[in-house]
């Protein structure tokens, strides 16, 4: 099988996890025997445009002629089976699924984030979730109204603009003809913004290469991530006043609540490291030995890798209970939920978990073993590239 791999990269000073999974999904398929043909672009290319460069960008991220014939020249040299694209936005545009379209490529679209039906592409107003763009008749005046992409009318209106054209032209009910989510609660935001629900399936995100199982000695809790409002990292901060024993917190990452919670930190004494930046393989190491991952967001998550990590290394995880993790967090089986934004029903699961670690000693082992099973059965390679492969075959299947 040829699969056509499509992806526009984000800017290397912001870096995103979808980088990353169409790095892992093309590693995947390449080594199960799958002929790949890529197309990318790379948003670095934009800050060398200058102003009127970003104005042209600006005016044509909704359809791209020159996208057009690049891509239909590609396919017609190369003859792929099927086309995978994982991020459009801005330089590719849905004109390359007119280009897949026009010559009999079926076109299968991974959902990383809500771009298709919101301008922010998080669902999110400030640090909190917002669905005003979802209701009715699914006007996007709210978007323009709070300046959703960049806190900016002028770029929120080029991003309403992309979203509106495409509607009204048939672009995303027509020209795509499977769209993957990477959970159901996904699934039901985008059903609910009008994208077609036949067209959707969930594949979860998975892990590459399986981390170790770990044992949990350190006795600390981790968190792993940016250091970002929307992440809940102040309330998981705060909460930490409200933890019984002086357990250790550690923080691996960086961002700008970076000083305030620093000085948060030391103004109320608290037992907790701001550990920074950590390659991959200190991460792993960290969580491994880590009594429990903490995941605090107040914002709807896709799918964190962070959370495929921890399960992998057989580490119980406290979340909050919203969105995609409300999914993805078994409460009981691997891990444990809080409402999300409350420190005080944080800071009781925190205690109650350290309750059961320190004097239930094998209830805490049949967690971290629940874990890494729930790992196992559910994201690793082998078992992702079957899914994928049978989304393909499925959709390479309708289409003809």
């Amino acid at each position: 099988m040829k699969v056509l791999l499509v992806h526009n990269f984000y800017r290397s000073t912001a870096p995103s996890g979808e980088d990353s999974v169409f790095q892992n999904e093309k590693k995947m398929l390449e080594e199960n025997g799958i002929e790949i043909i890529e197309y990318t672009k790379h948003s670095d290319t934009i800050a060398n445009k200058g102003f009127f460069g970003l104005l042209k960008t600006s005016y044509q991220m909704a359809w791209s002629k020159a996208t057009y014939l690049e891509l239909s020249e590609l396919i017609k040299n190369t003859r792929p089976d099927i086309a995978h694209f994982h991020n459009t936005f801005p330089l590719i545009t849905p004109s390359a699924y007119a280009a897949c379209q026009d010559l009999s490529v079926p076109v299968v679209q991974t959902l990383h984030n809500y771009r298709l039906i919101c301008p922010g592409a998080l669902l999110q107003r400030g640090t909190k979730p917002c669905e005003l763009c979802l209701e009715g008749n699914h006007s996007l005046i709210h978007a323009f109204k709070y300046r959703c992409y960049r806190d900016s009318r002028l770029a929120t209106s080029a991003l309403i603009r992309m979203i509106n054209n495409n509607r009204r032209n048939g672009t995303y009910s027509q020209l795509v003809d499977c769209y993957i989510t990477l959970t159901e609660f996904a699934a039901s935001r985008f059903k609910k913004g009008g994208l077609p629900s036949g067209k959707l399936t969930v594949k979860n995100n998975f892990l590459p290469n399986s981390a170790s199982l770990g044992t949990g000695n350190g006795g600390y809790a981790v968190y792993v991530g940016r250091l970002g409002p929307e992440k809940g990292i102040q309330t998981l901060v705060k909460s930490w006043k409200h933890v019984n024993g002086n357990k250790k917190l550690l923080i691996l990452g960086d961002g700008p609540l970076k000083e305030e919670l620093s000085q948060l930190i030391e103004d109320n004494n608290l037992n907790i490291e701001l550990g920074g930046f950590c390659s991959k393989e200190d991460v792993l190491r960290i969580v491994a030995d880590a009594a429990v991952q903490i995941v605090p967001s107040e914002c709807y998550e896709g799918f964190p890798m962070v959370v495929l990590e921890a399960l992998a290394c057989g580490t119980p995880i406290i979340a909050s209970n919203i969105g995609s993790l409300s999914e993805i967090i078994i409460n009981g089986t691997h891990g444990f939920k809080f409402i999300a934004g409350d420190l005080h029903s944080l800071a009781n699961e925190i205690n109650n978990f350290f309750n059961l670690y320190e004097n239930r000693k094998n209830d805490y082992i049949q967690l971290r073993n629940k874990a890494r099973s729930e790992f196992d059965s559910n994201y690793t390679a082998d078992k992702n590239f079957k899914e994928l492969l049978g989304i393909y075959k499925k959709t390479i299947e309708f289409a003809d």
